[in-house]
């Protein structure tokens, strides 16, 4: 370095105190999360966030592009959305509500008003999970579509994948920062797989992978993350697994007129990470609606807005959520998501 004036602005302490004393490359991880301030600094770090930076712009350019509009709607809530044992509950003047676990309900109320919408909001989990894929609080990308098909939500979540992907890649300091993460890293040149769920239960027994007592895995059964993922590892392309059955989904997905024990469902997989993804076409006859909220024993009072949908009103639509950091720690080949956060949320860990 060669100048002709310098200052320092800000001493930074050395000695035992030093920074690279305080949080090793090599420190146990509960020591850098505790020094999560501080770890931000570092080279890797610093360059997942500046990325995740770029790519939630993308997103946003992205819907831009296609005419979504954006929406902001509420964290705080009376419903359910993926099951009642996940939720946060807290005292909201008395009455009960919860940190939302998704918008879903809230962006398909817009469908009349404002056409395809989405959100980038925080979404909020109550699993006690210690995964390397999950968080309590994570960043939400969601969307709701109407007048599609199922196969137009299928091409709108692969098209929205790739364009965003090739998005960040075009610039030139974002690309910098991805290959100095994931050397060797290239944009998508192939159509995702789209494979049905029975087809995935075939794959993992005829491929030998097997529950831990040795035995098959049968339809109607959920797919745990390690089968899913050493599926998607081996295949080694995105994979757009569909039609799941429909005691394993959500109360709001519709069954495939063809077979009626399976949904119009997706999840999209990604080698090294597992799912990033989680959509399906939405039941929109009053009716239909109306029957499984009995089925799943839901009290409809709270979703008297949600069933106004489809009483005033309705028309076929879809949509999907997007876990951001999900998202980033396969494009910036992390090792947790916890990496791809600012400070992350999760069992033990509400602090700094």
């Amino acid at each position: 370095l060669t100048v002709d004036y310098w200052e320092v602005v800000g001493r930074a302490p050395g000695g035992d105190d030093a920074i690279t004393n305080r949080v090793s490359a090599d420190a146990d991880p509960s020591i850098r999360l505790q020094q999560r301030h501080l770890v931000i600094r570092s080279d890797a770090a610093s360059a997942v966030l500046k990325v995740r930076a770029r790519v939630m712009r993308a997103f946003r350019d992205h819907f831009e592009s296609v005419g979504y509009a954006e929406v902001t709607p509420p964290c705080m809530v009376q419903t359910q959305v993926e099951g009642g044992s996940t939720l946060f509950s807290f005292d909201y003047y008395g009455e009960e509500a919860y940190l939302t676990q998704s918008s879903q309900l809230y962006l398909e109320t817009c469908l009349p008003a404002m056409g395809a919408v989405y959100t980038m909001a925080e979404s909020y989990r109550a699993e006690k999970s210690h995964t390397r894929r999950h968080l309590s609080e994570y960043t939400h990308c969601e969307a709701e579509v109407p007048f599609i098909s199922f196969e137009d939500l299928l091409d709108g979540i692969e098209a929205m994948v790739k364009d965003v992907v090739n998005r960040v890649w075009a610039e030139p300091e974002t690309r910098a920062l991805i290959e100095q993460l994931n050397p060797g890293f290239t944009p998508f040149t192939e159509p995702f797989k789209r494979m049905r769920y029975e087809e995935a239960i075939a794959w993992l027994n005829e491929n030998g992978v097997k529950h831990e007592d040795g035995s098959d895995y049968v339809f109607g059964e959920d797919i745990p993350e390690s089968p899913e993922r050493a599926m998607t590892d081996a295949i080694g392309k995105p994979i757009l697994l569909t039609h799941f059955p429909g005691p394993i989904k959500a109360f709001y997905m519709p069954a495939t007129k063809e077979d009626p024990r399976v949904t119009e469902s997706v999840d999209l997989l990604m080698p090294g990470v597992g799912e990033i993804v989680g959509g399906s076409m939405r039941t929109w006859d009053h009716a239909d609606l109306v029957a499984a909220y009995q089925r799943e024993g839901l009290d409809t009072a709270p979703y008297y807005w949600y069933l106004d949908q489809r009483k005033y009103g309705t028309c076929p639509h879809g949509g999907f959520g997007l876990g951001v950091e999900r998202f980033l720690a396969w494009l910036t080949n992390q090792y947790t998501v916890r990496d791809c956060c600012l400070y992350p949320r999760f069992v033990g860990r509400c602090a700094p």
